[in-house]
């Protein structure tokens, strides 16, 4: 088959696009999937550039990856070495076309998104395998995935459409979900132009949240269209642009330098939610700001085990909308994540794999 296969960590010479890749087989209780799209992701790179390394401070910018890449670190962003040659992909979409043992044979033909983080039901959340990481994910023609991570989805949308779900979608569904964003709350959403953040405003709004959104100017249109009420600039200070205005909740996946102003916007009793940290991962926190105003702070990875099977149910109903940017050949993933670490886009960035 074909596939991306990365083969260590560093630069874009780690990515070896190939067509003669063996297609796996489906293990007992696995389904084996004709995967149609997949979206690009900043865990995808990451992961390749060793950012993960506890030793990295630098934003995931093009500049930045290229110095990080050139460190050789070694770690996951499960804490574990990967494991090469490594398919990365955590988010696909496609059709279960072989079946395991123990998997019920009508579950063959079906269209699925796979969940990108793989947990049973009770597990500690240190058992999870993240597709594309501990296992192959979806840059290839074939994936495998437990049949419980591959859920049906009914629907018109496309391939491509349905890749930029799984990964973004859930990331700000699991924020939201543990944040416990409610119609009374005021959200603050920064990165709003990304994968992440673009789906957090539409998922705020589902819940009748008001979102403020944090993005370039220049991208300023296109997030009122997903719903903000506000939107600002990326390089205000949001102490003074709010006016004294407080937020209930913030959904970040950007930390860097603003970080300490996102504690300060909140009102006392406030919650942070955070899956990313795109401008930097090494934050100043003043302790008294934490336990004066009695915040939560949300670290979010691991998906709650009702987020995924919800997140299908909002596609399938037309509750939140796929937001496309641009899509690319897979063997043209170089491309695709150049155009990715420029962050001039909206939205999700998908390769196609058939």
């Amino acid at each position: 088959m074909r596939a991306v296969q990365m083969t260590g960590i560093g630069g874009f010479e780690m990515l070896s696009y190939r067509d003669d890749v063996p297609v796996p087989s489906p293990g007992p209780g696995e389904v084996l999937i004709r995967v149609g799209a997949a979206g690009v992701n900043n865990t995808d790179i990451n992961t390749r550039i060793g950012w993960y390394a506890k030793d990295v401070a630098q934003p995931t910018t093009a500049e930045a990856t290229a110095a990080v890449a050139t460190a050789r670190a070694d770690i996951g962003w499960g804490g574990n070495v990967p494991a090469f040659p490594r398919i990365q992909g955590a988010d696909a979409c496609g059709t279960i076309v072989a079946v395991g043992i123990d998997v019920a044979p009508d579950r063959l033909g079906q269209r699925v998104l796979i969940e990108p983080v793989f947990r049973s039901a009770g597990a500690p959340l240190e058992s999870a395998i993240y597709f594309g990481s501990e296992v192959d994910g979806g840059f290839a023609e074939f994936a495998t995935a437990p049949s419980a991570h591959a859920h049906r989805i009914d629907c018109r949308l496309s391939d491509e459409a349905l890749a930029s779900f799984p990964c973004s979608y859930s990331a700000a569904e699991n924020m939201i979900h543990r944040a416990e964003v409610n119609v009374e709350d005021v959200v603050l959403v920064t990165g709003a132009s990304g994968g992440v953040g673009s789906a957090a405003v539409q998922l705020a709004r589902r819940r009748g949240a008001e979102v403020i959104a944090i993005a370039s100017a220049d991208k300023h249109d296109a997030i009122r269209a997903l719903g903000a009420m506000q939107v600002l600039d990326r390089g205000d200070d949001l102490v003074t642009a709010l006016a004294g205005r407080r937020v209930d909740v913030v959904i970040d996946v950007v930390g860097g330098p603003q970080w300490p102003a996102l504690l300060e916007v909140m009102r006392p009793g406030g919650r942070y939610a955070v899956a990313g940290a795109i401008a930097g991962p090494v934050v100043p926190l003043d302790l008294r700001t934490l336990y004066l105003k009695d915040l939560r702070l949300i670290g979010c990875t691991v998906l709650d085990h009702d987020v995924f099977p919800n997140l299908v149910g909002y596609v399938e109903r037309g509750e939140v909308q796929p937001l496309i940017a641009a899509v690319f050949p897979l063997a043209d993933i170089v491309a695709a994540q150049q155009l990715f670490l420029t962050k001039q886009h909206v939205g999700k960035i998908v390769l196609r794999c058939d």
